[in-house]
């Protein structure tokens, strides 16, 4: 679950901008407490959080890594990586809008025991 939570993050990114243009900026760390009610709204409020510091100070992910994925309490602690979007240095892909409950899925161990498929569709 913590690395498809992960990857969403990953994907996330993909679609804003080319990834591999993105550095890691050592005073641009930052580590944040996400908290939902159930998986669903602690998953739209993980990727609403990078969403966020997306739109309001131009922050891209390098690298991140969920410190601590409590499912009892609907709990993550993230410590992500990156700098800030430049468009001298970034490319500029498709701006994401609105992260949304439409049609959200989380199908855990469905193939294999190790495995979790996340769905989110995002507003363009």
């Amino acid at each position: 679950m913590k690395d498809a939570f992960e990857q969403q993050v990953y994907g996330f990114f993909g679609f804003v901008t080319d990834s591999a243009l993105i550095e890691i900026d050592d005073s641009m760390t930052e580590e944040w407490t996400i908290t939902g009610d159930d998986l669903k709204s602690l998953l739209f409020k993980f990727m609403d959080e990078f969403l966020f510091h997306f739109s309001a100070e131009y922050f891209v992910v390098k690298d991140l890594e969920i410190i601590s994925f409590d499912q009892d309490t609907f709990t993550i602690v993230v410590r992500a990586q990156g700098e800030t979007f430049d468009l001298d240095k970034h490319t500029q892909g498709t701006e994401i809008k609105a992260i949304t409950y439409s049609n959200m899925q989380i199908h855990e161990n469905t193939q294999d025991q190790n495995r979790t498929d996340i769905y989110v569709i995002v507003d363009i």
